[in-house]
């Protein structure tokens, strides 16, 4: 079921037939400003188990949660350093993921994520809109493994067909491209894991060049 979410003044119909698929622990796609995402109810283990049959993907791979607010942060992460936190209060909404140690209480399985949680706050109103109403979701990429990333709802449909309960059509994709990773649970520094919607030379700007761990490290693992 596709549903068209692009315009505020009538994506409300749209928006609870989405939050009520979250409800029940199905999977759902929806816009970003990146690219089209495949997520479902970051809480319930059936349903982030659900995303990454859908993608074809295994719990070694997985997914990032996205979430409404940057005081989310405070909720789901621990120990995130200063640096991490300048980049999300600049450039959050937007293409930056970072990936920091996950708070120990939380009742969540994302898979194997050996105690982190990467975290991304997109720059899209439909978005935005719907995790203001159901709260983190694990969302990765809308397309099956080792396939482009969806740009549009028909092409994330066209990938992941009926293991998907709604389909949210925002039109295309801003930014048509992933967002950048950045790892911050490293104490020898920040490191750069995927290029993508940021430069690398903007997130210097913000932080500077000694906030990254040096090359040698980075690369390590």
């Amino acid at each position: 079921m596709i549903l068209a979410c692009s315009d505020p003044a009538t994506w409300g119909p749209s928006l609870d037939a989405a939050v009520d698929a979250v409800s029940r622990g199905a999977v759902i796609v929806l816009p970003t400003d990146t690219v089209y995402g495949v997520g479902a109810d970051a809480f319930r283990a059936d349903a982030v188990a659900a995303v990454l049959a859908a993608k074809g993907r295994g719990r070694q791979m997985p997914p990032p949660v996205l979430i409404p607010d940057i005081r989310t942060v405070a909720g789901l992460g621990m120990d995130v350093p200063a640096t991490a936190t300048a980049l999300m209060e600049e450039l959050w909404p937007g293409a930056l993921t970072v990936i920091v140690h996950a708070q120990p209480s939380l009742a969540w399985d994302l898979g194997d994520t050996h105690g982190t949680v990467a975290l991304r706050m997109p720059d899209h109103p439909a978005a935005l809109a719907l995790l203001k109403r159901t709260g983190p979701l694990a969302v990765t990429s809308a397309n099956k493994t080792g396939q482009p990333a969806a740009t549009t709802a028909s092409a994330a449909q066209e990938q992941l067909g009926e293991s998907v309960a709604v389909y949210l059509d925002g039109g295309d994709s801003p930014l048509g491209t992933a967002s950048t990773i950045v790892d911050a649970t490293d104490p020898a520094g920040l490191r750069v894991v995927r290029d993508g919607g940021v430069s690398r030379d903007r997130l210097v700007e913000i932080v500077g060049a000694e906030a990254f761990a040096p090359e040698a490290q980075e690369t390590d693992g």
